[in-house]
């Protein structure tokens, strides 16, 4: 076989194998699901502040909390959850905050970094229980640490 025969034999072996990838590939493509939607009022009910290290604010400090999930009056499930400090500067302080949420089917992991005194804050739905064990999406926390703190949770499974 020529240098160039050889030359565009690979080129098309290339070309083909490129092709076959991308038609597995999308072969394997799903619809994008519509997410369920919970959206409820929290009710927080237990909460402590652990001040660990030296007095004040310090790397590991801990806010730990549960509460009630409510829609249209009735209580929907639990949870709670903690946030620990990774990082100071100044006056601004962010956490790493990890929470669980149940539900009747099941229960929601949510995972995020948040800086105290944001007006909201967007976490990672990262698993689950029950229905919920492959779920993934967004919860939203308005108002929190407030009377009227609610969570929309947009939940793919």
């Amino acid at each position: 076989m020529t240098t160039t025969k050889r030359k565009r034999f690979t080129a098309a072996a290339l070309a083909a194998v490129a092709v076959g990838l991308w038609g597995v590939e999308g072969a394997g493509a799903e619809t994008p699901k519509k997410p369920e939607i919970i959206e409820v009022a929290v009710r927080n009910d237990q909460y402590t502040a652990v001040d660990l290290g030296p007095a004040g604010p310090s790397l590991g400090d801990m806010d730990v909390y549960s509460g009630t999930a409510v829609e249209d009056g009735r209580s929907i499930g639990r949870g709670g959850g903690q946030c620990q400090v990774i990082h100071l500067d100044g006056e601004k302080t962010t956490s790493q905050c990890l929470i669980t949420m149940e539900v009747e089917q099941g229960s929601l992991t949510l995972q995020s970094v948040w800086t105290k005194g944001t007006a909201s804050l967007d976490m990672a739905i990262t698993g689950g229980t029950g229905v919920y064990r492959n779920a993934r999406g967004i919860a939203r926390f308005w108002d929190i640490a407030t009377p009227d703190e609610r969570v929309r949770l947009e939940i793919l499974r």
